[in-house]
């Protein structure tokens, strides 16, 4: 079936790519997305209410609903758009040795997590919920800001310094939407600060392994291994954490959050160039 018209200006128009056309997708994405857990929460039964590791339909109708909503939007979108090719192929720019230390970074708060979570505590229906949810976390958010955001900003012309800052801080003031939700200012604050640093590690990631599942993979680790340790997802104790959790919230923010900083002003180069500039031969092809 031809396409018509219409369809030809919207593809044309989001393929131009550039900052303003991606905020302009990302305001509609999560109008959606935020409808969706307005609808989840609807659905809930009263019985259902309580913390978020009590029952499996907490964790569903808080976590999982809008995220299998978001994950069909992106995945149906990428497909209709043709850039699937481009966002899970091997990343049409170079990558230096020192961006390793992204994935590495992140990985540890991963390993103090597991280590420190007590596993007897909630339900295994639960847990493996959790893991589930989690794994989709990934999923729909490196797809969104490490894909569809990348991909938008390079199509924009853009280099990559420019693309993993925007692309973190985009990510980043994402989550300042728990305010709305009543979240106290200092815990947002210092969530988006967390997850701009955060959002530096998956564009390293993604750098240095040279595929976006790898960042969806470890991003998809990171979070459900949050929630089973702390009880939700951005929350911050109202005890003094002790034991491995004093380590993993130490090394959060004197480790993870100013080297994530300090390594994304390193970030150098573009799309389809080597260091020296010179056009690559899987330059990304930029359709009209």
């Amino acid at each position: 079936m031809n396409e018509t018209t219409d369809q030809r200006a919207l593809k044309g128009f989001l393929n131009k790519g550039g900052f303003w056309r991606l905020l302009a997708l990302l305001v509609v994405y999560f109008a959606i997305y935020l409808g969706a857990g307005r609808v989840a929460g609807q659905l809930r039964g009263e019985s259902d209410e309580g913390e978020l590791l009590d029952s499996v339909s907490n964790v569903f109708f808080d976590l999982t609903f809008g995220l299998i909503v978001g994950a069909v939007l992106l995945t149906a979108f990428t497909a209709y758009m043709g850039w699937n090719k481009e966002i899970y192929g091997r990343q049409p720019v170079y990558r230096s040795g020192w961006m390793w230390l992204g994935p590495i970074i992140a990985v540890v708060p991963i390993v103090l997590r597991v280590l420190d979570i007590d596993w007897g505590g909630p339900a295994l229906s639960v847990v493996l919920m959790v893991l589930a949810t989690g794994l989709m976390i990934g999923y729909v958010e490196e797809l969104l800001f490490r894909g569809i955001a990348v991909r938008m900003l390079r199509a924009g012309g853009h280099r990559e310094f420019a693309v993993a800052v925007i692309s973190s801080l985009l990510f980043a003031v994402s989550h300042s939407v728990n305010a709305l939700n009543g979240q106290e200012l200092t815990t947002v604050g210092s969530t988006v600060l967390y997850t701009f640093a955060f959002g530096a590690l998956m564009y390293l990631t993604m750098r240095s392994f040279g595929f976006i599942i790898a960042a969806m993979i470890l991003h998809g680790l990171t979070d459900p291994t949050a929630i089973l340790a702390t009880g939700g997802i951005d929350e911050v104790s109202v005890t003094a954490p002790e034991g491995l959790a004093a380590v993993n919230g130490g090394f959060t923010f004197f480790v993870l959050i100013p080297i994530g900083i300090i390594l994304l002003l390193c970030v150098r180069g573009k799309a389809g160039e080597d260091k020296a500039g010179a056009p690559t031969a899987d330059a990304p092809v930029v359709s009209a």
